[in-house]
């Protein structure tokens, strides 16, 4: 019987993890407001009445090379971004001290969000918790889950980036489960 209910707790969150999708191209983009890495208050409905769409991606933490590229690229592009009239946010589970880490290694100067009890990664439908098994894998290679984002129950984003119009729908989505997988800066400006 032990084995049935073990079973059947594996086969449903693999369902929640095979359903897992993010929001689509047209969703209305969930709002937000949360203090960035240099205390400010970014407040997504008011930065859409002031900026042409919002650039919002989510990132796994300094540790993540293919994060970390892709924050690069992004903050090469940063003037390129800004001159179409775009706002860029990056969301995170890591801890203030890690985010200092990121724009250390990343350069970077547009705002980055700890979302510490994953209320914006769960309203964009990108959280998803890390298998035990991968958990220990990282530690053998020196990454503490706990460590890096400050809490015992490993959850990270999905990668994803969405660009966010005037109207607070979604423009452009990037949501890829292969976290090696990043929407590129030129696909994001030919949506801008």
């Amino acid at each position: 019987m032990k084995k049935y209910i073990l079973a059947a707790i594996a086969l449903v969150f693999s369902i929640h993890v095979m359903a897992q999708t993010g929001l689509k191209i047209g969703d209305t983009a969930p709002l937000f407001a949360a203090k960035d890495n240099l205390g400010k208050t970014v407040d997504l409905k008011a930065l859409l009445k002031s900026n042409k769409a919002v650039v919002l991606f989510f990132y796994r933490g300094q540790w993540c090379p293919y994060c970390n590229k892709q924050m690069q690229h992004i903050q090469d592009s940063l003037q390129l971004l800004t001159g179409k009239g775009a706002y860029v946010i990056g969301i995170t589970p890591e801890t203030a001290e890690n985010i200092g880490k990121t724009v250390a290694k990343t350069k970077a100067t547009y705002s980055i969000i700890q979302d510490k009890g994953y209320s914006i990664m769960k309203s964009y439908g990108v959280n998803y918790v890390m298998e035990e098994a991968i958990v220990n894998k990282y530690k053998g290679y020196g990454l503490d889950m706990t460590k890096a984002n400050g809490n015992t129950d490993n959850v990270l984003p999905v990668p994803a980036t969405y660009i966010i119009n005037s109207a607070g729908k979604i423009a452009f989505a990037h949501f890829d489960k292969d976290y090696s997988k990043r929407a590129s800066v030129k696909d994001i400006l030919a949506v801008l």
